[in-house]
């Protein structure tokens, strides 16, 4: 009997999903609804080329725009699911209209993080999500002019380097002692620290933004350490949250964000979730756990879509991303909350190396700078959950396709 499934979120997850849904040969309808007017696109390209203006937007395009309706995917983009009744099988839209489903997916993604400061309401104050907020700060990028960047995550630093690239003069700031200080730590961080240093960034660690001045529009930031940092604009990057808010009647669990399990089920039947706004949980590293990129929300839209064919999928990736900032490119795979040795292949202080972090003798995680095919040969080291042996990881003279994880 044909079925009703529906994806809410036009996200890069909801349409991988709703693609996986019909390669798979799901018998009804498919439904894919998103509150941005944009068919799905990827946001890797928005604090990069796209930003840079070295690409035009329709390839960041999952699909092109006419491919979903070939393929017998209804689309509602441009409007925004209200509620999902989860008894009556109806997710309400903020236009009054009610979608059926027999299955169905969350995929809404994260929002920017709140700017609860003094003066935030100040125009000529970005944050970066969508393609509308890079075109916005598009506009403002020109050469000579004076940016403070907040935050210094990944959208931070790669929306530094970009800014840099287009010749605007960019203060950084963030409460960290480097940047990335959470994922990668003050080692591997000080690296990046460096590398902005190199092209001409000022960066301000250990200190936060006070208040946003100006009459209008910001003139400049206040720091609680006292500096004044007089500014054109500012671009704000302190994170995202989970977009769970048409969830809080639904009986749906929440803990940062939409609590899963390794099929990416949550706790009421029928209903499935992936991409940023859930909350994984994950057999490799036996814990949950919430990914916010490209390749998690790829792989995690596939394996959604065929579980809720029916098809028995458990999602036990490998998670990798990337971030490109100047002339480096920086990886990362596995995951990784702590670390009892850094195991450093190279030299931290030169432009190529590879770093594990390592717990009982196990690699958890690793990040490469520069070193693109080092990263993907770990990764099968850190699937498989075994010890190591340290030296021979250290040693570049091994090569680590070789190294296989004692048994």
């Amino acid at each position: 009997m044909p079925r009703a499934y529906v994806i809410v979120g036009a996200s890069l997850a909801g349409a991988t999903a709703a693609i996986t849904l019909r390669e798979e040969g799901a018998d009804g309808t498919v439904t894919l609804i998103g509150a941005e007017h944009e068919p799905p696109y990827e946001r890797p390209p928005l604090s990069k080329a796209y930003l840079r203006g070295e690409v035009p937007f329709d390839k960041a395009l999952v699909r092109p725009s006419a491919f979903y309706a070939e393929h017998g995917i209804e689309t509602v983009f441009g409007t925004r699911a209200t509620r999902i009744d989860p008894s009556a099988r109806l997710v309400e839209l903020e236009d009054h209209r009610r979608v059926p489903f027999d299955a169905l997916l969350i995929a809404t993604g994260g929002r920017n993080r709140r700017v609860s400061i003094p003066g935030g309401d100040l125009e000529g104050i970005y944050g970066l999500r969508t393609v509308q907020d890079a075109d916005r700060i598009r506009k403002e990028m020109v050469a000579g002019r004076r940016v403070v960047v907040v935050g210094m995550g990944f959208i931070g630093s790669e929306v530094a380097a970009s800014l840099r690239q287009k010749g605007l003069d960019v203060v950084a700031i963030d409460p960290s002692k480097t940047p990335l200080f959470r994922v990668l730590g003050e080692a591997v961080g000080q690296t990046i620290a460096d590398l902005h240093r190199a092209h001409g960034v000022r960066t301000i660690f250990e200190d936060t933004v006070a208040r946003f001045e100006g009459t209008r529009r910001v003139a400049s930031v206040v720091t609680k350490g006292g500096l004044r940092l007089e500014c054109d604009f500012v671009v704000v990057g302190i994170g995202i949250e989970p977009a769970v808010d048409m969830l809080g009647d639904s009986g749906i669990h929440l803990d940062n964000g939409v609590v899963v399990d390794e099929h990416c089920r949550t706790n009421v039947s029928g209903i499935h979730a992936a991409g940023d706004v859930a909350n994984h949980y994950h057999p490799l590293f036996d814990r949950q756990m919430r990914v916010e990129h490209w390749h998690n929300a790829v792989k995690q839209g596939a394996a959604a879509a065929r579980n809720m064919l029916g098809k028995p999928v458990v999602y036990d990736e490998v998670h990798w991303f990337w971030s490109d900032q100047y002339d480096a490119n920086l990886q990362y795979a596995g995951f990784h909350t702590k670390w009892e040795q850094l195991v450093v292949r190279g030299r931290l202080d030169s432009d190529s190396y590879l770093a594990c972090y390592v717990n009982d003798g196990r690699i958890d995680a690793v990040v490469g700078l520069n070193r693109a095919k080092d990263v993907r040969r770990v990764m099968p080291l850190i699937k498989a959950r075994r010890a190591v042996d340290l030296e021979q990881l250290r040693d570049e003279g091994v090569d680590l396709r070789t190294l296989h994880a004692s048994p």
